[in-house]
């Protein structure tokens, strides 16, 4: 049985966006009443072309919308969802390169 119900279950939903990255971070843990194992709040960053001319508040309306049976409010176990979603070329600026390798060949 996996120690992540929760997330593994959003994760799974969420593929219904097609992501081409998705991380999605417990942190619970930052929060009062905080016990082992809780998943009540994450940290969600997601790239996909789902997300394609639609404004922020469009793009949070399909994840909420694919996570709704999660959720406190529906009888579900996440308390909070902070959603960063990004259009692929959006998400280009988004990811740090790797620092340049010191033994990286100089010629």
């Amino acid at each position: 049985m996996s120690k992540t119900p929760t997330a593994d279950a959003l994760n799974a939903e969420l593929q219904a966006l097609q992501p081409q990255h998705i991380e999605l971070l417990n942190e619970s843990m930052n929060h009062s009443g905080y016990f082992d194992g809780k998943e009540s709040h994450f940290k969600l960053t997601i790239v996909s072309d789902a997300f394609e001319g639609k404004r922020l508040v469009a793009r949070h309306q399909l994840v909420y919308r694919l996570a709704n049976s999660l959720l406190t409010s529906q009888g579900g176990q996440i308390h909070a969802l902070a959603i960063h979603a990004y259009t692929p070329i959006e998400w280009q600026g988004q990811s740090p390169d790797s620092p340049l390798c010191a033994g990286q060949n100089k010629g």
